[in-house]
């Protein structure tokens, strides 16, 4: 599962971008929370803190508990705006959710017991196709990341989603094809050795 972060905010009294221009002058960073059925909410952070919490890696699948004006309202972030120049967070939207919501999340991929590959213990090189998977999760069970088991695989061999054993509460949520998360490949000095033969041989 993925941590619950806490972010204290204020309600913005004018919207525009010169009272945004104003916040970020003092250090906050303007926002807002949108969806639930309810009306947006225009917020400002601190922006130490929401730099902090980017830090972490898995900012954008956690739950965000934004506190303001007495209120926790449980949220998912869904995009952050970055100058481009500085990288200053300039903008960030927050997807409120109601008690059963689910959410579509992108989870990192952590590939495990790579001793157990034949394939890889050959020298063979994982080629990883898919760094994050789409899932569709339960907003109370985002997991923090999925294992995916190479155990068995050999060079020439490729992982599909089929493969994948998601957490419960989750689903892919790509349900048209069984796609391709990684491959083992055959290492790049026996691919470059066979082409240097076939140059000899030509």
């Amino acid at each position: 599962m993925s941590d619950t972060l806490t972010l204290p905010a204020e309600t913005r009294e004018r919207a525009g971008k010169g009272a945004s221009r104003a916040l970020r002058r003092e250090g906050r960073v303007p926002a807002v929370v949108y969806g639930g059925n309810e009306e947006p909410l225009a917020i400002h952070v601190e922006e130490k803190l929401l730099r902090k919490q980017l830090g972490t890696g898995h900012f954008f699948n956690s739950i965000v508990e934004v506190e303001v004006g007495g209120k926790t309202v449980r949220t998912l972030p869904k995009d952050v705006a970055f100058h481009p120049v500085s990288d200053r967070p300039l903008h960030a939207d927050f997807l409120r959710l109601s008690a059963n919501s689910t959410v579509h999340v992108e989870v990192p991929v952590v590939f495990v017991n790579e001793a157990a590959s034949p394939g890889l213990k050959r020298g063979g090189v994982l080629n990883i196709v898919r760094h994050e998977l789409e899932l569709v999760c339960e907003a109370d069970k985002i997991p923090e990341d999925i294992n995916i088991d190479v155990t068995g695989f050999d060079v020439g061999d490729s992982i599909h989603i089929s493969h994948v054993n998601l957490p419960a509460g989750s689903k892919s949520a790509i349900t048209d094809r069984d796609f391709t998360i990684a491959t083992i490949v055959a290492p790049s000095g026996l691919r470059s050795e066979e082409g240097d033969n076939s140059k000899a041989e030509g």
